[in-house]
């Protein structure tokens, strides 16, 4: 176990690879000797990203098909919060990449597109994640993606040499935000684009879920308003935003209260509920000036 600490930024990083090492776990990823020592390793419901619903049910709802799904086999743990490849302009030789890349998802949708002449790099800073990611991708035979340890603030990735960064719901979940943003300009290629999914605000949270590092780790807590959101992307150098879809993110939080790790009356349902009216799962899309 790390010792303890009083950064606020470090025990929300530590909590969040906890949370996610303990999903790749329960997915059949071995457990590091650090990892299975933690009584709160393990996703606080079949969605770690929401409450009482499973895998699959939550992609068809977060936008994938059925197609998808097969694709994907695996890698998919219910852990999105939308589909940032439905509306993304994907080319075969292209390379992409997948920031928080889990167990493989969405790497290995994006992998099929650009065939055998593009790659997808994935990066992931949880070794079970990554663990789980590659023995996917091994079983797939998908040899045009690979997958990197790494945070996103320090993305292992040369500088300008990325055609398309995708990520679903991970960016909420980084406390420097900031930093994360320019490594996504630094690395995207001139022309190059970005189509994230993530969680933004449309109001501010109730106290309590803003306060609960679990509701951060949920994916709630971290989330930014909407406006702020677009501002980091012209703040890095981006251009052409859009905000292509916005769906209602109610079901990403329902039973959040219940949760085991948050303990029985920390978060009033009411408080949930109106977290769920906040919160709504949104698409961006931005470029890369040549």
């Amino acid at each position: 176990m790390n010792p303890p600490t009083d950064d606020p930024k470090t025990t929300i990083v530590e909590q969040v690879r906890l949370r996610y090492a303990g999903a790749a776990v329960r997915a059949g990823a071995t457990p590091t000797e650090e990892t299975a020592k933690e009584p709160g390793a393990s996703c606080c419901a079949p969605s770690c990203c929401g409450g009482d619903i499973d895998a699959a049910t939550l992609a068809r709802a977060i936008g994938y098909d059925e197609k998808d799904l097969a694709t994907a086999g695996e890698g998919n743990l219910g852990l999105g919060c939308g589909n940032p490849l439905a509306l993304a302009a994907i080319k075969p030789g292209m390379t992409v990449l997948d920031l928080g890349s889990g167990a493989g998802f969405d790497a290995f949708l994006a992998a099929e597109r650009v065939g055998p002449t593009g790659r997808v790099i994935g990066v992931d800073m949880t070794e079970e994640m990554l663990e789980l990611a590659r023995r996917n991708a091994q079983a797939r035979g998908a040899t045009n993606v690979e997958f990197r340890k790494g945070r996103l603030e320090a993305l292992p990735v040369e500088d300008g040499t990325v055609d398309l960064v995708i990520s679903n719901c991970v960016l909420n979940l980084v406390p420097d935000k900031p930093a994360a943003f320019r490594e996504i300009a630094r690395v995207l290629a001139p022309g190059g684009t970005i189509s994230v999914s993530d969680l933004v605000l449309l109001a501010p949270l109730p106290a309590s879920v803003q306060a609960s590092v679990e509701a951060y780790v949920g994916c709630i807590a971290g989330a930014s308003p909407l406006g702020e959101y677009v501002t980091r992307l012209f703040e890095v150098g981006l251009a052409d935003v859009q905000i292509p879809k916005v769906t209602s993110a109610a079901l990403m939080v329902e039973g959040l209260e219940r949760a085991p790790g948050i303990g029985q009356g920390s978060l009033p349902p009411a408080d949930v509920a109106a977290a769920g009216q906040a919160l709504v799962s949104a698409v961006f899309h931005a470029r890369k000036p040549q």
